[in-house]
């Protein structure tokens, strides 16, 4: 987590203007934080089976936090939850203003591409990492979920379309981020579907937690604006608190099964992540 941490700080966009706030707008949300969960899956892959290729992995990583980074700016915004607090700190449109935080984004989802494509690994590894990435965090991914999101405030959705809406919206950037893993140490495909499938339910549990705290927590004690989810479609508006607790232990505990099932070598390397994760609800 440090060896990254430093990495992305040492690296935050440097594009020198006479713009007067452009560049801290480009790096002021990735330094300011945050859990840097899916960087962390991806490397724990790596370092797993190909430790001789983290140094040139750690690009990606880094664009993984930059795509994610983008998505909650653009999250944020006044046209979609209208958020004050992201990571303990203003959101971007609040800090400066909304064209500043649209066009950040926008530069943040571009850079991500850049990242990938100028990593020192090999240039078929590469493609591949560009197409997983665009595939899950596109039109048919994260995009898809967000435009559910926002369509359908204020119109009850069923279990069935809410796990749809946050497969989209959230689990595939956390279930691509192990498949890239996966792609850059050469795993064979069956063993990258596997992990997609478990990253694809880790982020469904990711999202009912993250449901759970903002019923449960303050904005302070969240690090982001809490108790702005009653328009949404949320796990808590379907369920009810309790519910989506058992809910959350019911596929966690599904989660630690399937786990177990893992090589010894990936066990290893996630079980610090995994650990943290699948029971942050309670």
């Amino acid at each position: 987590m440090q060896r990254f941490e430093q990495y992305l700080q040492d690296n935050l966009p440097k594009v020198p203007s006479f713009h007067p706030v452009y560049e801290d707008a480009l790096g002021v949300m990735l330094s300011a934080g945050g859990k840097r969960f899916r960087p962390m899956l991806l490397l724990s892959v790596v370092d797993a089976y190909e430790p001789m290729l983290y140094n040139g992995a750690l690009p990606v990583a880094m664009a993984l936090e930059m795509f994610h980074t983008y998505s909650l700016i653009h999250d944020d915004l006044p046209a979609m939850d209208n958020a004050d607090l992201r990571r303990g700190q203003l959101t971007l449109h609040k800090r400066y203003d909304e064209t500043t935080a649209i066009l950040a984004g926008d530069a943040l989802n571009s850079d991500a591409f850049f990242l990938i494509a100028k990593a020192p690994l090999r240039e078929d590894v590469k493609i591949k990492l560009v197409e997983l990435l665009a595939r899950d965090g596109g039109s048919r991914g994260m995009v898809l979920g967000q435009a559910i999101d926002c369509y359908f405030e204020n119109k009850p959705l069923d279990l069935e379309q809410i796990k749809i809406l946050h497969t989209n919206k959230t689990a595939k950037l956390i279930a691509v981020s192990l498949q890239m893993g996966a792609v850059i140490v050469g795993l064979e495909a069956e063993v990258q579907n596997e992990l997609y499938c478990f990253g694809i339910d880790l982020g469904l549990l990711f999202q009912i937690q993250d449901d759970i705290i903002d019923e449960t927590q303050s904005a302070e004690e969240a690090g982001k604006t809490t108790g702005n989810d009653s328009d949404k479609n949320s796990f808590i508006n379907l369920l009810g608190l309790a519910r989506s607790v058992e809910e959350a232990d019911t596929l966690a505990k599904d989660l630690q099964r399937r786990f177990e099932t893992f090589d010894v070598k990936l066990q290893t390397a996630l079980q610090p992540l995994i650990t943290k994760y699948l029971h942050r609800h309670k």
